[in-house]
């Protein structure tokens, strides 16, 4: 019985893992091979979204610089024409 639950779990990883037919591998070297590449592109989707979430913190960083600005030259405007009338 023992013989037989090792098999069904050997089966049961390849599909579990997504490996099936287009990536099957025959050895430990290309399960080595496939992991590492596996890995890789994880860490590059990781890294490109870091990316863009880095650059639009930065994007909002200058809006709120911009807003700030805006605000205390409306706030300069007012005391003047506060000042005139």
């Amino acid at each position: 019985m023992a013989d037989v639950k090792q098999e069904h779990n050997k089966t049961d990883d390849v599909d579990a893992y997504g490996m099936g037919n287009s990536a099957d591998p025959k050895n430990m070297q290309e399960l080595t091979q496939y992991v590492q590449t596996l890995l890789q592109n994880m860490q590059d989707k990781f890294q490109s979204i870091s990316d863009q979430i880095t650059g639009r913190i930065d994007e909002m960083g200058n809006r709120i610089d911009d807003l700030e600005k805006n605000i205390a030259d409306l706030m300069t405007q007012a005391g003047v024409e506060g000042g005139e009338k």
